[in-house]
């Protein structure tokens, strides 16, 4: 893609933001979701998984002052209940799975409480409580209508966010290495009545092999948009899945309209969902502006990467590498067989070089290089921090944050 071209940098932004309520007490709030009817501040899988979701923003200035806004909305509502948001990805101490109430819909969304319940029978309570931060993106209607050169628009537009998709997917490890940020945990999230600090090796537990995965490593037909929709609804077919949404990958290709892989394959890809990202308990927003801007020119850096073929055996590579870069020790991390940070840094060169005319974007990577190269990863201030009484130390944590609306 010409770096020349004057749209190349816009796009449409949006963030959805999960995490938990707690009481005073740090405990998993036992309150009714207090947001009803609102889809800005919805839930999730239990009552008290809270996720704010942005709108649409032109660019990620607008897209931080809404989150802002949605933040300060939320909080300013559950401190009036003696409540606070569980700024976290692993959840704090509970004592049982009956702690986590399933979220309730009733009418014409029961069947939103039909699918969590499923969700339980297969793979229990415990999973669902990790809380992570989804990126939403995609290019300007302007760049794509540059692009595509008289073709077909549509068939355009899905055709390079399926190709880019693929680039993700076998390259989603970066962004975990990068971004990983909660390595320590309560027992209790292994066993009932557990008490006590946990940490078994991970940067970033939701992102490794103890994480939010399916039962199975799903092997898709990428051949192109119809053969990939085509093997998910093989998998449902089959009873493998229930749904699209139960498939567990680090990115989802979304269509305009309703979430659904029947409207993708009428209507085409709109936008592309990144959902490797930690919520970060350093950043007042959960996540960094600097992490997003990265992941920015990360997508646009991928399409300039040449397509491949992806096999069964890459699929399969690169879910190892994802969940090997979700690992604490970096210094015997390996990433496709080389040294992870040796590999991270290659790619962060390449960018380099592929931005060298942007001194404001070099300056990014340049930040994310000193994460690998002075040891600055956010999981290792993370366990600095909480590492010890991590329920006690990210409560406090918690009631006294301040943050500058």
């Amino acid at each position: 893609m010409n770096l020349d071209n004057e749209y190349i940098f816009d796009g449409s932004f949006g963030i959805e933001r999960e995490t938990l309520r707690v009481n005073k007490y740090g405990h998993l709030a036992q309150t009714p979701h207090p947001f009803p009817n609102n889809k800005y501040l919805d839930k999730d899988f239990c009552e008290n998984q809270l996720e704010l979701i942005t709108p649409v923003c032109g660019s990620i200035d607008s897209l931080l002052k809404t989150l802002t806004a949605l933040d300060k909305e939320a909080k300013d509502k559950l401190s009036r209940q003696g409540e606070y948001l569980w700024l976290y990805s692993n959840p704090p101490h509970f004592e049982t799975t009956d702690d986590i109430p399933i979220a309730m819909f009733s009418d014409d969304k029961l069947f939103k409480r039909n699918y969590r319940l499923n969700l339980e029978k297969r793979y229990g309570k415990r999973l669902m409580l990790y809380s992570g931060i989804h990126f939403n993106f995609s290019f300007s209607d302007k760049l794509l209508h540059s692009l595509c050169h008289g073709t077909n628009y549509k068939k355009f537009k899905t055709e390079l966010y399926f190709r880019m998709s693929k680039q993700i997917c076998r390259y989603s490890w970066l962004i975990v290495l990068l971004t990983a940020s909660s390595p320590v945990y309560d027992i209790s999230l292994d066993t009932d009545h557990g008490y006590g600090d946990g940490f078994d090796g991970y940067a970033s537990r939701r992102n490794s092999d103890k994480g939010y995965w399916n039962n199975f490593i799903p092997v898709l037909d990428y051949s192109n948009l119809y053969t990939y929709i085509n093997s998910i609804k093989n998998y449902i077919k089959n009873g493998v899945l229930f749904s699209a949404g139960e498939l567990y990958l680090p990115i989802r290709l979304k269509p305009s309209g309703s979430n659904s892989l029947d409207a993708m394959e009428k209507n085409g890809v709109n936008h592309i969902e990144l959902r490797m990202f930690d919520v970060n308990p350093i950043a007042p927003l959960g996540i960094f502006r600097e992490d997003i801007e990265f992941a920015h020119y990360f997508l646009i850096y991928l399409l300039s990467l040449p397509d491949f073929e992806f096999t069964p055996a890459l699929q399969k590579s690169a879910m190892e590498n994802h969940r090997a870069a979700a690992k604490y020790d970096i210094e015997n991390m390996k990433i496709n067989g080389y040294n992870a940070v040796d590999a991270a840094l290659g790619m962060l060169t390449d960018m380099e070089i592929h931005f060298t005319s942007f001194p404001r974007i070099k300056e990014n990577i340049y930040l994310q290089k000193r994460k690998l190269t002075e040891n600055k990863r956010y999981c290792v201030e993370v366990y600095n921090k909480f590492g010890h009484d991590y329920n006690k130390t990210m409560l406090t944590a918690i009631k006294n944050r301040k943050i500058n609306y």
